[in-house]
């Protein structure tokens, strides 16, 4: 008795062309170029997931520089200064910090000049 593959073969198929909805043109229906399509649509979502953690990084870094700037310090400086304070902030937080609590952020600048200053 021989076993058909009819069915995995369809299964195949019908994965692909699902993961190609939305796709225009043959993109969406013929299975050969959906399945280039698809490949390379997650090749390109490889990327970006690479690419979002480099942009939100970029991102953090302008906050910090602009919240550090209107204290009359660099963006270098104040991270030299935290460092050596020994205040461990991850970027991401002292961004936040510099846009929504100015108040505290305040307060972290001048420990970063006064760690300079030793």
């Amino acid at each position: 008795m021989r076993i058909k593959r009819g069915v995995n073969a369809h299964k195949k198929k019908v994965k692909i062309i699902k993961m190609a909805k939305g796709f225009r043109g043959s993109r969406s229906t013929l299975y050969r170029v959906a399945r280039e399509s698809v490949m390379k649509s997650g090749q390109y979502a490889y990327i970006g997931r690479k690419n979002k953690k480099r942009d939100f990084r970029k991102l953090w870094i302008a906050r910090i520089n602009a919240g550090t700037r209107a204290h009359d310090l660099s963006y270098s400086n104040f991270m030299h200064g935290l460092s050596l304070a020994g205040v461990s902030l991850n970027r991401k937080v002292l961004a936040d910090m510099a846009v929504n609590d100015k108040e505290n952020f305040a307060k972290l600048t001048d420990i970063a000049k006064k760690a300079l200053n030793k």
